[in-house]
């Protein structure tokens, strides 16, 4: 098992104690560090300036709203931080949902899963840079359809470090895992559970058999899970510091029709909690709908309580089909918790 961490979203500001933790992260032998982007600050500015005081740890956003850039946009971005991080960078994208992309950016939400492929299509283009650049999808063409009619297919000035840097897709539903198996290299879950192992297997597998020769053998393919981490003097302690955190995605992610997490969270078989939670977060009771988030929940979903317990939990991820655990949790704690994990670096 490697372990990454998250430095999560940003409030009203960047998250205190951040920068040191990604620090630490390389010092103490973490696999890697991951920056998130929702409508406030972005994931490549952050990931960028921390990540320029690092020498080993690998560089991932997690994740890059596809709506934010174009599908060219996002492989120049990608390109340029691979380079400037030495072969270090990892491509996490992933869809958002309706309610960001219509409402920040300002755009339709027609058909992820093949908005995605193509989106994935035009990025490998760049990157592998074997030509200029056209694509006539549906979703996506190059050069655009109308405009001045002086649109010219181009190839990158830049010749990229690797030609097959790693791209990671965040996916929650079924057919969504299946594709990230089926074009991308690594899959980018939030909100699983080592008790769905099988299920997910079953998906990965389903998009394994659609597997282009093209693309890195699926021997190689990553799971890297985001998995909420507190430390606490017991159990229920600990599992308070994570409560709110998926009351927010259960009951204030999404709108009341369309919630990705909640669905991920219901497969694991909370329905009626689910409902409850949405109903209080609602109707503005943020603190009653953390309440009635159950301890087994949090545990199948997060790491908590003392030392001892999150060694004990661990043992489910490592049997699991995820291969990086990437650690969400205050970054001024991420030194204890490498303490836990027994990394200690050089």
């Amino acid at each position: 098992m490697r372990y990454g961490f998250h430095t999560g979203y940003w409030a009203a500001g960047p998250p205190a104690g951040a920068a040191e933790a990604v620090l630490a992260a390389d010092r103490f032998g973490f696999d890697s560090v991951w920056t998130a982007e929702s409508y406030g600050s972005d994931a490549l500015t952050p990931l960028a300036w921390w990540g320029a005081a690092t020498s080993r740890v690998r560089l991932g956003t997690g994740i890059m709203q596809m709506s934010a850039r174009t599908p060219t946009a996002t492989a120049m971005a990608a390109l340029t931080m691979d380079h400037l991080s030495g072969g270090r960078f990892v491509l996490g994208i992933g869809a958002s949902g309706p309610q960001v992309v219509e409402g920040w950016y300002g755009q339709p939400y027609p058909k992820p899963l093949a908005r995605t492929r193509e989106y994935l299509d035009i990025v490998r283009q760049v990157l592998r840079r074997e030509g200029p650049v056209t694509y006539a999808g549906t979703h996506y063409r190059l050069p655009v359809d109308g405009g001045t009619g002086q649109g010219k297919a181009l190839r990158s000035t830049v010749h990229p470090l690797r030609a097959d840097l790693p791209i990671h897709l965040a996916a929650q539903g079924p057919r969504n895992t299946a594709l990230a198996a089926e074009v991308a290299d690594g899959w980018l879950p939030a909100f699983v559970s080592p008790k769905l192992d099988a299920t997910y297997r079953e998906h990965l597998a389903d998009g394994f058999a659609a597997r282009s020769p093209e693309l890195t053998p699926s021997e190689s393919f990553e799971v890297c899970a985001s998995v909420p981490v507190a430390l606490g003097r017991d159990l229920e302690s600990a599992a308070d510091h994570i409560r709110p955190h998926l009351a927010l995605y259960i009951g204030g992610m999404g709108s009341a029709t369309t919630n990705f997490h909640r669905d991920a969270i219901e497969r694991l078989g909370y329905t009626q909690e689910c409902a409850e939670v949405q109903r209080r977060y609602a109707a503005g009771d943020k603190a009653g709908a953390a309440a009635a988030i159950p301890l087994e929940l949090v545990l199948d979903v997060a790491l908590v309580g003392p030392p001892a317990a999150i060694r004990e939990q661990l043992a489910a991820w490592e049997s699991s089909v995820v291969t990086t655990l990437i650690l969400q949790t205050d970054p001024r704690l991420l030194p204890a918790l490498a303490e836990v994990l027994g990394l200690t670096g050089d």
